[in-house]
């Protein structure tokens, strides 16, 4: 009986609100959460019908089944929008979810590395190895740049302008960006890109790939969470490191530095803009500025 709301509610986050397949996946999973609830505990229950009680009791019975306060606010969050597209199709009056209390949720910062600390990683790779090669690169990309590892393996080589001291990223939701790249990741980029890349022959569809392993293919992401970890060890950094540990470093320095939080996001890609906003949006020279006077990779230079 919940069927065709559902089939309708994924219809409105595909069509009408363009999510990737996996936010949907995400949300319709959380209405099945519920509805399987209500037909074990509560019996025949239409959209209509449900009130604050049942969602509460449904969250008391996720809680003791051992789920964590995080996994219950994104499941709030999903029956939120699923019940708000009911009352914009007028299938309900009121929204049921609109007095929920989201669970608290204790805020973990991630660990960041020192400027020291990802120096001393990066005096642990073999620079008279091709992997080692492009390892540094890798390396000082993501530190000097702060993206993610799924832009570091999707990055193309149209997309570098080291000529000028920028690489277009393509990043969450098909987003570009145009970012700053200092003399030194630039320095090692063209190493790799001269001595390394140049004699490999890519896999058919990976011909565009800046970054690829022993076969020719681009690199998977838990490779490069894998060669991150080994230089972290290597080096005695005691600390839960990750992709994701560089790019946060490359944010809290410069934030530390004193560099303006909205160039920031900029860089980080948390802002919507493509190649032709960024004018708009910021100037280019002022973000190079930006990162050069407070990265502290750029300042030894």
């Amino acid at each position: 009986m919940w069927e065709p709301y559902k089939k309708g509610f994924k219809a409105h986050l595909q069509l009408e609100r363009s999510l990737s397949d996996a936010t949907v996946e995400a949300y319709l999973a959380d209405v099945d959460k519920f509805t399987q609830y209500l037909s074990l505990e509560e019996g025949s229950v239409q959209p209509s019908g449900v009130t604050l009680k049942h969602l509460q009791a449904f969250l008391k019975w996720i809680g003791e089944l051992g789920m964590t306060a995080t996994s219950q606010s994104r499941i709030i969050s999903g029956l939120r929008n699923f019940f708000r597209y009911c009352q914009a199709e007028q299938v309900i009056t009121a929204d049921p979810t609109e007095l929920i209390d989201t669970p608290r949720l204790k805020r973990t910062l991630p660990d960041v590395l020192s400027f020291d600390e990802i120096e001393q990683m990066i005096a642990q790779i073999d620079h008279s190895k091709d992997d080692g090669i492009r390892n540094r690169a890798i390396i000082e990309i993501m530190y000097s740049c702060g993206l993610r590892v799924s832009e570091v393996c999707n990055l193309l080589l149209r997309f570098l302008y080291l000529d000028v001291g920028f690489i277009r990223v393509i990043g969450k939701g098909d987003k570009e960006r145009l970012v700053p790249i200092g003399s030194e990741a630039v320095k090692h980029l063209r190493i790799y890109m001269d001595h390394v890349r140049l004699k490999q022959k890519p896999k058919t569809g990976d011909e565009e790939i800046v970054f690829l392993n022993r076969r020719g293919g681009r690199l998977s992401r838990v490779m490069i969470f894998m060669i991150i970890k080994e230089l972290s060890k290597k080096a005695g950094i005691r600390k839960d490191i990750s992709p994701h540990t560089l790019r946060h470093s490359f944010a809290t320095h410069l934030v530390e530095g004193g560099a303006d939080l909205r160039a920031v996001q900029e860089m980080l890609g948390h802002e919507s803009i493509t190649t032709t906003e960024i004018y708009t949006h910021l100037d280019r020279e002022y973000l190079r500025e930006t990162i050069i006077k407070y990265h502290p990779a750029y300042k030894k230079n």
